[in-house]
């Protein structure tokens, strides 16, 4: 059982607004920090499954989206809101944000877990919070200047035609029309065109890798490709203790796998917080 609350979080533009969990009956010992995966939320997928199961093990969790949630949103006027719009320094900062709002709760250090864009943003906050005691990466991607052309190649985002429109898209910056919305063939179908530019300054997650010296659980589906999501080369090149765990019949999305997957995110953080603590 768990209690639950709406929260939220005041950033130096529009707030974040997330969820806080609480085991129920007793006090937490530690909290988790939950990253949503590109144009998702803090209600959809891994943020929403996970928390009911960490109060089970005494952790209090916050799920929260970024700035950058959904594809396009709207809140209390017609503005566009969203991962349409979003930046990788914004993403960075709202991390940092909501690290604030749970260190002022009592929890300065917590668990780290990042599904997708969010497991890519976890290894770069953690790389600037080294007292992190555990970071679990959900289908994290790999991120850095690869990340374009491989989810590309993958029949994501511009599929075969991210020359024409990466040309279109420093076009349409260079006349000061860089929130302007672009279609794309392929998942996230719809983005700005310097939201599109601005991947180019997603973190690479094998540059930070080295970085990154507590426990790591890196979970893939074996649906998901190892170039994407390297779990493997992570784990070779992690300064410190780094677990792959593939499994199967899952996509990126854990479908139909939610509770697989919560089994072994659970069953890692009681061993890996168990050891942090002897």
């Amino acid at each position: 059982m768990l209690n639950t609350s709406l929260v939220s979080i005041a950033t130096d533009t529009l707030p974040l607004e997330g969820a806080w969990y609480e085991p129920a009956g007793r006090k937490a010992r530690s909290a988790a920090l939950l990253f949503h995966g590109n144009t998702m939320n803090f209600y959809t997928g891994a943020p929403r499954f996970l928390p009911p199961r960490l109060a089970e093990l005494g952790l209090a969790s916050l799920a929260f989206n970024r700035r950058g949630h959904d594809i396009l949103a709207i809140r209390d006027s017609r503005a566009a809101e969203g991962a349409a719009f979003q930046t990788i320094a914004e993403a960075i900062a709202d991390n940092h944000y909501a690290a604030g709002w749970l260190a002022a709760c009592g929890f300065a250090h917590p668990v780290v877990i990042g599904h997708s864009n969010g497991g890519m943003l976890a290894v770069r906050h953690v790389a600037e919070h080294p007292q992190t005691p555990a970071l679990v990466l959900l289908s994290a991607h790999c991120g850095g200047a690869n990340m374009l052309p491989l989810a590309s190649r993958a029949g994501l985002l511009a599929q075969e035609r991210l020359a024409e429109l990466s040309a279109q898209a420093e076009a349409l910056v260079r006349a000061g029309r860089g929130s302007e919305l672009m279609l794309l063939p392929g998942w996230w179908y719809v983005t700005s065109a310097a939201s599109f530019l601005d991947l180019a300054n997603c973190p690479d997650i094998l540059e930070l890798a080295p970085r990154i010296a507590c426990p790591v659980l890196y979970l893939r589906g074996d649906a998901e490709t190892r170039d994407l999501y390297p779990a493997e080369e992570f784990q070779r090149r992690c300064a410190g203790a780094c677990d792959v765990e593939i499994v199967a019949q899952c996509d990126h999305f854990y479908r139909g796998r939610e509770a697989a997957v919560a089994d072994l995110v659970c069953r890692w953080l009681s061993n890996a917080l168990e050891r942090g603590r002897q």
